[in-house]
């Protein structure tokens, strides 16, 4: 088979042309669209709202139905439509109605937001606020899905479909919770992660609507509409630059966390080691492995701190704490073995060191629990309070000098920027917040000074 032949055998099975509803039921249906006044208006109020709880109490359920109600899509598939038929009149009327809506979106989101009692920032609420290119395609392709629906027959669940992969609601709630908690960095990273989406589902309407052959209209326009394509690409090029960016900078992270797994997989585990956490300090360059059980020697760490290099970690110095607790569980288990008293003081025995060494494990774990919750909530921690520039948790157990009497809590030890100040409202809502999010009932906030 040639190609021409292969192309021309694909086209059947991809050309739109033949499911194309009659053009002007179609441009009529989107114009209609456009309009926010009346039901439509109140329809989006009610949307925000139920958007805006969703957000509140981290509910995906609540949000989805949110979105499949949200009225939002008609004038950014009008902006597309009009862009592409080079009709001047529905683009004003769709650019206009589309900042009226945006405007009362985000004012209904800062309202509901200043009234709630519910403050905290949950995980579908930071979601919103980390915009990267994987937005870019989403927004794009579900772009393209909408305008092929809206124009062919048979347009089945694809517009809800739409609606809840673009998801243009909670960005402009997370703005408006940005607006009412003070929170500028919140309200900017949402709502360009909105307009990310508002320009990529506009430039596919525009394609799609190109690709179907819609008529444009030809009168003394023809300049200002090449000129308006020329913005419109200008926005495009402009919106994907800092997503890009971001996106560059997860995957980067990534690869490097995945090389710092590889490493200490490769190079570190030894038969009666486990190695219990392993944390980067790209302020001082450090890798910091614990482990627990037998010592890695010396000669095995010059070895790995050789070969570092080879795993993207050359200019970091390798530096093994070898856990002491572990010495603890395995002189246990010796004496368990060894003991050949009395089959009753044998069994006492047991018993005791049984508990002593659950004791240990227990110690062990909790250890364990703090650093890994540490590296969990970092990023939540960095949305929160970005003048924190080093975070750490640990377990206290603190023993009055007058009585054996002990009291565990957990601490907290933060240190911010030298130019960001950190006052101490900010350390009260640090410290209800990492009560929360930690679940302890005791803690202990120290600020420490940077010198």
């Amino acid at each position: 088979m040639t190609i021409r032949k292969f192309i021309e055998h694909a086209g059947y099975y991809f050309n739109l042309m033949p499911d194309k509803e009659e053009e002007q039921a179609i441009i009529a249906q989107i114009t209609e669209g456009v309009s926010f006044r009346g039901a439509n208006l109140w329809v989006l109020i009610f949307a925000i709202f139920i958007a805006s709880l969703g957000l509140n109490v981290n509910s995906t359920a609540v949000i989805i139905g949110a979105m499949l109600i949200s009225p939002l899509m008609g004038p950014i598939v009008g902006m597309g439509l009009a862009v592409g038929t080079n009709n001047l009149d529905l683009l004003k009327r769709a650019g206009k109605n589309f900042g009226v809506a945006t405007l009362i979106s985000v004012l209904t989101a800062t309202v509901y937001f200043l009234l709630t009692p519910l403050s905290e920032a949950r995980s579908e609420l930071l979601a919103r606020t980390s915009p990267t290119l994987y937005d870019v395609l989403i927004a794009f392709c579900g772009g393209a899905a909408g305008i092929i629906a809206l124009c062919t027959r048979g347009k089945g669940n694809v517009i809800p479909g739409v609606a809840i992969a673009t998801a243009l609601m909670p960005p402009l709630c997370t703005a408006g919770y940005g607006l009412a908690t003070g929170h500028l960095l919140y309200f900017l990273e949402a709502f360009y992660l909105f307009f990310i989406n508002t320009v990529f589902i506009a430039l596919a309407t525009y394609c799609g609507v190109r690709l179907m052959h819609f008529q444009k209209y030809e009168y003394q326009l023809n300049g200002r509409a090449v000129r308006g394509r020329r913005i419109l690409m200008s926005i495009v090029i402009l919106t994907m630059l800092p997503a890009t960016y971001m996106t560059i900078r997860i995957v980067q992270q990534s690869i490097f966390d995945n090389n710092v797994r590889k490493f200490v997989k490769t190079e570190l585990t030894q038969r009666g080691t486990q190695i219990i956490s392993s944390d980067v300090d790209k302020d001082s360059l450090k890798l910091r492995v614990v482990a627990v059980g037998r010592e890695i020697s010396n000669l095995t760490q010059t070895e790995a701190q050789r070969r570092m290099n080879e795993y993207g970690l050359g200019d970091y110095t390798l530096r093994i704490i070898q856990g002491t607790q572990s010495d603890s569980v395995l002189a246990l288990s010796h004496q368990i073995s060894s003991l050949t008293t009395s089959q009753e003081t044998e069994h006492r025995q047991l018993l005791q060191l049984s508990a002593e060494n659950v004791l240990l494990n227990q110690q062990l774990n909790e250890y364990k629990r703090y650093e890994a919750l540490a590296a969990e909530i970092r990023p939540e921690l960095a949305s929160l309070f970005p003048q924190i520039s080093k975070f750490a948790l640990q377990r206290v157990v603190e023993v009055n000098r007058d009585s054996t009497d002990t009291h565990q809590y957990v601490t907290a030890i933060i240190e911010s920027d030298k130019k960001k100040s950190f006052s101490e409202e900010e350390i009260k809502k640090l410290h209800n917040w990492l009560l929360a999010r930690i679940k302890t009932d005791s803690l202990i906030v120290i600020k420490r000074e940077v010198r």
